[in-house]
């Protein structure tokens, strides 16, 4: 089961939460990437795709399943490549 948020008259699922969070983080991550630090900002843009891909999954959107699950395995590989 999914876990909500809930105050006296809205009610979010936590996994809408993560996709908003998300998408914040990925704009963060794209800046960091291009301007301060590429290993911080690839760091990011996993988060984000991590807490962004439940909301996907339970829309069945699996298009975008997908296209994150290859972005975030190009960043994993990025990331063996520097460290």
């Amino acid at each position: 089961m999914v876990g909500t948020i809930t105050s006296a008259k809205t009610y979010m699922k936590i996994d809408v939460l993560g996709r908003i969070v998300g998408s914040v983080l990925v704009i963060a991550g794209y800046f960091v990437v291009l301007n301060i630090n590429v290993t911080a900002g690839v760091i990011t843009n996993l988060a984000a795709d991590a807490l962004s891909l439940p909301f996907f999954i339970r829309t069945r959107t699996w298009d975008v399943v997908v296209m994150i699950s290859f972005l975030a395995v190009v960043s994993i590989s990025k990331l063996t490549q520097m460290g």
